[in-house]
């Protein structure tokens, strides 16, 4: 069953978002080359303590952090560690979630450290977060949840193929064992929504005002398989390329899209695509 929201539920996960979006800002500037992934999950803690939220990643099946801090090759789940310190040309992952009221919020984003990337990893993550917001714009009234999976495997396969190099198989892999989920009052729940089309699936549920996603493409330089390591959390690439994942939680409504976890509620991006998102029910 697909939760469906009313315009108040929404404006509470729009708060929700809005701490992510916070959480996001103040990681992403400490993501600098000395610092280790624990130092981003203690900064995390702060942003949602600072906001009164609470942290949904915290405890969730068991998962010990606030947040997930996945390096070069891991696509996701990534444990923060003292171990794990950043160094200059990684790329990191960082995804989180906060609660308000009941209500959660999630998105993650690719952050380069440092500086001097290869250029097939800048375009990784470019054509990963374009990606998904291929996906957002077809979030719209009518349409079926296959049409949000098929906007982002088509972007993807229509991008040329990325420079081979120390990081990359030459080719684009959409990971098939991840993928976006339904949010509300709870972090993960129906419809989980892949990132290609699968005939087995079918067309999925349609697209109505209520209905909020978590969109969130998973690309890497080369496979789209995956292994979990014995921690049972932090996911690798089979063949060690290096991948990408961008994500925002996102609600329909009768007036169109409004990213939730987007600062600007994805006024700017939508409107390069030619779709106006929702107005902002806390502006």
């Amino acid at each position: 069953m697909v939760q469906i929201k009313t315009p108040e539920q929404i404006a509470k996960m729009r708060e929700a978002g809005l701490v992510v979006a916070a959480i996001h800002a103040a990681t992403r500037e400490a993501a600098v080359p000395g610092a280790t992934t624990k130092d981003l999950d203690e900064v995390a803690r702060k942003v949602i303590a600072d906001h009164g939220a609470k942290s949904n990643f915290l405890g969730y099946g068991g998962f010990p952090a606030t947040i997930c801090t996945s390096v070069n090759e891991v696509v996701v789940h990534g444990i923060p560690s003292d171990d794990v310190v950043l160094k200059d040309g990684d790329i990191i992952s960082v995804d989180c979630g906060a609660i308000v009221d009941g209500w959660h919020g999630d998105a993650a984003y690719t952050a380069f450290v440092g500086s001097g990337h290869a250029p097939e990893l800048i375009e990784l993550s470019r054509v990963t977060e374009e990606s998904m917001w291929a996906g957002i714009a077809a979030m719209r009234n009518g349409n079926r949840l296959m049409d949000i999976s098929k906007a982002i495997e088509s972007y993807i396969r229509r991008q040329p193929r990325p420079a081979t190099g120390e990081h990359s198989l030459g080719k684009f892999g959409i990971i098939e064992d991840y993928g976006g989920h339904g949010i509300g009052t709870e972090m993960h729940m129906d419809p989980h929504l892949l990132n290609y089309v699968s005939r087995k699936r079918g067309k999925g549920p349609k697209l109505v005002p209520g209905f909020c996603l978590a969109i969130e493409p998973m690309v890497s330089l080369g496979t789209p398989r995956t292994e979990v390591l014995e921690d049972d959390w932090t996911v690798i690439t089979t063949d060690g390329t290096w991948s990408s994942h961008w994500e925002h939680s996102v609600a329909l409504t009768e007036e169109g899209p409004l990213v939730l976890t987007a600062p600007d509620g994805g006024r700017a991006k939508l409107a390069e695509l030619g779709v106006t998102a929702a107005p902002d029910p806390l502006a």
